[in-house]
């Protein structure tokens, strides 16, 4: 078998997870929520303003900072519902497994032994400042 059907076995693997199956349900939750889609339209509605208002020559400080305070207050209402919350955890969750995936592939193309190779999460990602990965 070549790298690359290895590669794609590797990424079958994945989408059997069970991260990955969490994430896919928690996706759907989330594009499902009316509530939580709607917030997310409003926050992008906010952030264009912003983006707008401090481009312009004339711009208003004052109407800015207080799109800035919406835009906030916008988010941190994203962020408390659950299904967003659901969302962000399960993403975490398989971006871990992903991260250690990659992790193992890349430091054994450095060199590293395969089998004990992996990912440590106190890892700063600059090489200068490592102490080894175990």
């Amino acid at each position: 078998m070549d790298i690359i059907q290895m590669a794609r076995e590797i990424g079958h693997a994945i989408q059997k997870e069970d991260a990955y199956l969490k994430l896919q349900i928690a996706q759907q939750n989330s594009d499902n929520d009316r509530e939580l889609q709607n917030l997310i339209g409003e926050f992008n509605l906010k952030r264009m303003s912003i983006n707008n208002e401090a481009q312009k020559s004339d711009r208003d400080d004052q109407k800015l900072q207080q799109l800035n305070v919406e835009m906030r207050e916008v988010y941190a209402k994203i962020m408390q519902n659950e299904n967003m919350n659901a969302y962000n955890d399960a993403k975490e969750s398989l971006d871990s497994i992903l991260q250690r995936v990659l992790t193992i592939i890349s430091n054994s193309a450095n060199g590293e032994d395969p089998d004990t190779t992996d990912y440590s999460p106190s890892c700063t990602g600059s090489c200068s400042s490592c102490g080894g990965c175990h």
